[in-house]
């Protein structure tokens, strides 16, 4: 059942994705993650009550990391949207897995020291790193002039997401229910918008292209809570390698919809991407058989 809630997760995030990039000629990414929150908060109160979930918990540190991290790859996440290609910047989003093992690695690295075999580990590395040559391979084609930003912070969204996923395995474990953990991660949204706002100023609105906000809202709640119930069911590693499914609908929709092209290269540096992410984590449990748990 965790590939089954991880892969209509991957469809809702994709499917926002679309929503975002239409919101975006309207409304800056601080303006989408402070009404993605509220839309949530909104929803989550309703939900938790007719569920009997109590909003209230012993573990404000937890949830508070897991705000501070989820927002920040959220907002690279949407700013990336708004300037590279969707298919582009779902895929250095969705690298978190790759991330993933490359944390795990170092983590395992630090705690054996010399008693890890160089040999063993050998694999991992050579696994990582064809990652990033799928990257490069992704990007050299579709990289417009003046996106070099956009790809950057596309891959500081892949990075915090990778954080952010391990955070909410570790609440998952920790017994907190799906509900409160998506609503706290829907409080901090609306405090990391709302500050931004302070800054970046705020859009006028336009009917009907505010609209969008509120299927992005939506959207996002429901993929959060897949999300949480996939990691909350199911092994980390292996939730986390599913989410690579949003790959091939952010594409689908980026040729159908928005009619980007993207080059046999592309393609090749994109399956390269998944495959890399695919045996980086089956690699990891015998390479790192004594890594620290992954909810630290």
């Amino acid at each position: 059942m965790q590939a089954l809630w991880m892969v209509l997760a991957s469809l809702f995030f994709a499917t926002m994705g679309v929503c975002i990039k239409f919101a975006s000629t309207h409304f800056n990414s601080f303006e989408i993650v402070f009404y993605r929150g509220l839309v949530g908060v909104v929803f989550l109160v309703g939900l938790t009550r007719v569920q009997g979930v109590a909003l209230g918990t012993s573990l404000p540190m937890m949830h508070l990391w897991r705000s501070v991290v989820g927002v920040t790859a959220l907002t690279s996440w949407f700013y990336a949207i708004a300037v590279l290609p969707l298919a582009t910047a779902m895929t250095l989003n969705y690298m978190s897995s790759v991330w993933i093992a490359a944390f795990l690695l170092g983590g395992a690295l630090l705690v054996q020291g010399r008693n890890a075999p160089i040999r063993q580990q050998s694999p991992l590395f050579l696994a990582v790193l064809a990652g990033f040559g799928g990257v490069a391979m992704m990007l050299r084609p579709t990289l417009g002039e003046g996106q070099a930003v956009g790809a950057l912070v596309g891959l500081m969204s892949g990075i915090f997401s990778a954080f952010a996923y391990l955070q909410v395995a570790a609440l998952a474990r920790a017994g907190e229910p799906e509900g409160r953990t998506v609503f706290y991660f829907s409080v901090g949204a609306v405090i990391a918008g709302a500050l931004g706002m302070a800054f970046a100023g705020a859009s006028e609105w336009h009917w009907p292209s505010a609209l969008w906000l509120l299927p992005i809202g939506l959207l996002a709640v429901f993929g959060q809570l897949c999300m949480t119930r996939a990691y909350s069911s199911g092994a980390t590693m292996v939730v986390a390698n599913l989410q690579y499914s949003g790959i091939v609908f952010a594409a689908l929709y980026s040729l159908t919809i928005f009619g980007d092209q993207l080059p046999l290269v592309g393609w090749l540096g994109m399956g390269l991407i998944i495959v890399s992410g695919i045996t980086a984590t089956a690699l990891r449990a015998r390479a790192v058989p004594n890594a620290p748990a992954e909810e630290h």
